[in-house]
């Protein structure tokens, strides 16, 4: 969404909780596919921005982990470290959009303010997480990391070479933790099955891998500073925050 007032400015994402709720179909389908091959996930990772994608892939399983079925299943989300809204934001009560005309979200957020670097995370440049995400972030049954981007291409190539498909940047985020885990496996001769979303092509994205390639990508890790001024932008709200 964008308002005239305000062109240019990315203004709503995947937030709300609405959105999250349609995308359960990438859950669903994982987890019937799952059941046919007879196996279950130890640990579910997927790209987090605005909590949309995320959040849909890992719905009936955290079902599952909710309701004591399967306790143990591990999940990641994976955010880039040049908008680490999970990793380093504040659990509060914020704007959804930077034009703030939607209500207000209780969700970790950089403030709604906050403007990120202009690098290659794809769309993981929100500055806040679903609520539904951000509250299972809260109550500890979801665990959060930030990788840099020349990290994440790095992945990219090498799934692109094993596999034959060319991820999305913002895909790629999960695949660089998923094989993080995979290699961790390898070290400590544990087994483990390991689900990670793989949702888009990177095929719209050919410049940035060119751009990494000729070592043209930076990775930018915001200052404390630049992250209090976003966190100057979120509503002060008498008795709550």
């Amino acid at each position: 969404l964008h308002v005239p007032e305000n062109r240019g400015r990315y203004q709503l994402g995947s937030v709300l909780n609405q959105v999250v709720l349609h995308q359960s179909i990438i859950g669903l389908e994982s987890y019937e596919a799952l059941r046919e091959l007879g196996e279950y996930p130890d640990v579910v990772i997927g790209c987090a921005g605005g909590g949309s994608n995320l959040g849909g892939l890992i719905a009936p399983f955290m079902r599952d982990k909710l309701t004591g079925a399967r306790p143990a299943t591990r999940f990641i989300a994976v955010e880039p470290a040049s908008c680490p809204s999970l990793t380093r934001g504040r659990y509060a009560y914020d704007f959804a959009d930077t034009g703030q005309t939607c209500p207000l979200c209780k969700m970790y957020t950089l403030g709604n303010g906050f403007i990120p670097s202009p690098d290659h995370a794809g769309g993981l440049r929100y500055h806040g997480m679903s609520p539904i995400v951000s509250k299972l972030k809260h109550d500890g049954y979801l665990d959060a990391v930030a990788v840099r981007q020349t990290d994440v291409f790095a992945a990219a190539e090498r799934f692109a070479k094993l596999e034959t498909i060319l991820p999305a940047p913002e895909s790629a985020h999960a695949i660089l933790v998923a094989m993080r885990e995979a290699e961790r496996c390898r070290e400590t001769g544990e087994a483990k099955t390991i689900l990670f979303g793989l949702t888009g092509t990177g095929y719209f994205d050919m410049v940035a891998y060119d751009k990494f390639n000729r070592s043209e990508l930076e990775d930018h890790i915001p200052t404390d500073e630049e992250l209090e001024r976003g966190f100057a932008t979120i509503p002060s709200i008498p008795g709550i925050q």
